[in-house]
């Protein structure tokens, strides 16, 4: 059966234009966020506000969770009593970044409560939220997937069936972000580097871009590295805490993440001297600083 009644919780920079998204495709959609202003801009974009998470859950077929974390979700769901007014067979969807073993105790609570989950944490960032363009990594029992289709299409044009079980979308998104952080890392490493020897960096950067060290984010994050402030995409501290969350899922599986810890590290030191807010690029200043070469 269709889900045709959605509520999404948390309309920040990514929840919003996701929720924006899903009143675009036609779709009965109801929001909150503890800030007025982003209920009042979910209002003007054509969505229904509402005044607690309870009152954007109550009846609705499909509750979608774009919170900071774990805790937050598990705060919506079970202290604001968003779970109790979801509709007796209503689908609670995480698309936050989380841990898996945290998911899986959170998959428990709402199976136990009679409702259904969904693991399906996204990537693509605010740019991919806001074309409806973003990665969809669902963990989930197939007819349960077949039913919430056609809002994940209002959201991603790459949904991904990764597995049925909770946690197992967790874990390829820590897998996404294990790579993420340490290509941003490597590539700061390498053009500060270069930096140091004095070479011009645009024309380095160039010949990497074009060669076989080349990577996605070599190319998006590297331009942004030669710049002072360039503006944020995504931040530092966004790094720490989906680092944290991938080392948290190696010691789960019992698997040795060394370079995910040195790269945590470097964005640790970065927003411990007051660049949490920076673009993530901005790592590079850590390698500046071991190097004696400022800020």
């Amino acid at each position: 059966m269709a889900l045709s009644r959605i509520a999404l919780i948390g309309l920040g920079a990514m929840g919003l234009p996701m929720a924006n998204n899903l009143v675009a495709a036609s779709l009965a959609v109801r929001g909150y966020d503890l800030r007025p202003e982003s209920r009042a801009a979910f209002a003007a974009a054509g969505g229904a506000p509402a005044d607690t998470s309870a009152d954007a859950a109550a009846g609705a077929d499909a509750l979608l969770l774009m919170v900071v974390n774990a805790a937050q979700a598990e705060d919506v769901l079970f202290a604001q009593g968003a779970l109790d007014a979801l509709a007796p067979d209503g689908v609670v969807v995480l698309m936050a970044t989380c841990p898996p073993q945290a998911v899986e105790q959170l998959a428990e609570r709402v199976a136990a409560a009679g409702r259904r989950f969904v693991d399906a944490p996204v990537s693509g960032g605010v740019v991919g939220a806001q074309a409806g363009s973003l990665t969809i990594m669902a963990a989930a029992p197939a007819e349960t997937l077949a039913a919430l289709r056609p809002v994940l299409d209002a959201l991603g044009d790459r949904i991904f069936h990764v597995g049925e079980r909770p946690g197992q979308g967790a874990t390829v998104k820590a897998v996404n972000q294990l790579l993420c952080g340490v290509h941003i890392a490597a590539a700061a490493e390498a053009l500060a580097l270069a930096g140091r020897v004095g070479v011009d960096l645009d024309v380095v950067l160039e010949i990497l871009s074009g060669s076989s060290a080349a990577s996605w984010m070599l190319r998006d994050r590297g331009p942004r590295m030669l710049e002072d402030e360039p503006r944020v995409t995504s931040a530092v501290d966004i790094f720490v805490k989906d680092l944290g969350i991938v080392l948290e899922a190696g010691r789960g599986a019992g698997t040795a993440l060394p370079l995910a810890a040195l790269a945590h590290q470097l964005f640790v030191s970065t927003s411990g001297r007051g660049d949490g807010a920076a673009d993530d690029s901005q790592v590079i200043r850590a390698y500046r600083l071991l190097n004696g070469d400022g800020a």
